[in-house]
């Protein structure tokens, strides 16, 4: 994922989180890596993202309440589409694989990490403008495909019997990377729009405490083991 330093918003922001590394090398993803994390934990971890990718359709609503701009509008709404009528059914099958159906995921509650880091997400686009709400977003939509290209390309990765490849491969593969390219474009676009030197400091801080709380999920599917 190259292209990110070519940005300005996105590069500034990865290099002043503290915990941008403890995200994306995670131990949880590690085991994703080498093939060595517990089902159980990967099967928690499927089942509360089911229930994450709801709450991020409404973020995506929400952007499209937020726009000022017909264009952003329609961005907000290809990414709720994007989720509702394609990420969902993708998840759900590839769950299936896993012995998880639609109706028990819909059902579970949502563990604390679930709710603390979709919640986040949503109060900052309610308090603040389309901007706060994007970086909030950023370490989930961005994170996953670098952490997808990363495994994809790291000659340390196990393929053969890991049952992690399928994931890694639909993380770093072309129906993925163009989406998170599109978020990483966006919020360079509304920086230069929306903002200036003065906000930086604060988007920082919202871009790393949505990074811990993406960590926080992380470990929620680990501890789940």
């Amino acid at each position: 994922m190259a292209y990110l330093d070519e940005l300005e918003l996105f590069p500034r922001l990865r290099k002043a989180s503290a915990s941008w590394n403890q995200y994306v090398a995670h131990p949880f993803v590690d085991g994703i890596r080498d093939g060595s994390l517990p089902e159980n934990a990967f099967r928690h971890y499927l089942a509360q993202d089911y229930l994450f990718l709801i709450q991020f359709a409404r973020a995506y609503a929400l952007a499209a309440y937020k726009a000022d701009t017909l264009g952003d509008i329609r961005d907000a709404a290809a990414g709720m589409s994007a989720i509702v009528d394609t990420e969902m059914s993708l998840h759900v099958e590839y769950c299936a694989g896993w012995g998880l159906r639609e109706a028990e995921m819909e059902a579970l509650p949502e563990a604390s990490a679930t709710m603390a880091y979709t919640r986040y997400v949503l109060e900052k686009g309610n308090q603040g403008d389309l901007l706060d709400l994007y970086v909030a977003l950023a370490p989930c939509v961005i994170g996953y495909g670098e952490i997808g290209a990363r495994l994809s390309s790291d000659p340390g990765t196990t393929r053969d019997g890991n049952a992690y490849t399928p994931w890694i491969e639909m993380y770093a593969g072309e129906d993925y990377q163009p989406a998170a390219r599109a978020h990483a474009e966006t919020l360079d676009r509304l920086w230069q729009s929306r903002a200036g030197g003065a906000r930086l400091d604060e988007l920082c801080r919202t871009f790393d405490e949505a990074t811990r709380l993406e960590v926080d999920f992380w470990q929620m599917g680990l501890d789940a083991a």
